[in-house]
């Protein structure tokens, strides 16, 4: 019994010092943002595009546009078919905006895989400032199979 009372008393201790870090900005963390992917070989390289999209409160994302800016055999302009999500957490001390992000392209028998650290500030309850970073990789048909050690978005409206 005095184990379980002190497991208990360090797990409350625990949490009142991560008490500063609230998902506040989750929900307005959406808008138009910019990707560049540089990297790859042949047709699996160079990607960039645009989206948009909204933060729903589990994370996943509702994505309204999507369109490369770079045309090639791996991917047509409009995409194809995108998901994704983005976890955010705000250290309310200093508004510094944290998380994770994954982004999905699926068209033409070929996938475009995002995987990131999203970083901005909170003004409110909205996230400006979002930056983007971490690796991306292309799975499917011959020549469109590559991965690239970094990519950038950035939140632009």
């Amino acid at each position: 019994m005095k184990e379980v009372a002190m497991l208990l008393l360090v797990t409350l201790m625990l949490n009142g010092c991560n008490s500063s870090s609230t998902p506040t900005a989750q929900t307005s963390a959406g808008g138009v943002w910019s990707a560049d992917l540089p990297g790859g070989t042949g047709e699996a390289s160079g990607f960039s595009f645009n989206t948009q999209f909204t933060v729903n409160g589990d994370g996943s994302l509702s994505i309204t546009f999507f369109q490369f800016l770079t045309a090639g055999t791996c991917f047509p302009v409009s995409g194809g078919t995108e998901s994704g999500s983005m976890v955010l957490t705000t250290n309310t001390s200093t508004n510094t905006v944290t998380g994770t992000f994954t982004y999905t392209v699926q068209a033409q028998g070929n996938t475009l895989t995002l995987n990131g650290t999203v970083t901005g500030t909170a003004s409110g309850t909205t996230l400006s400032g979002g930056s983007i970073t971490g690796s991306w990789a292309v799975t499917g048909d011959t020549g469109c199979n590559a991965t690239g050690d970094s990519f950038t978005m950035k939140q632009t409206s």
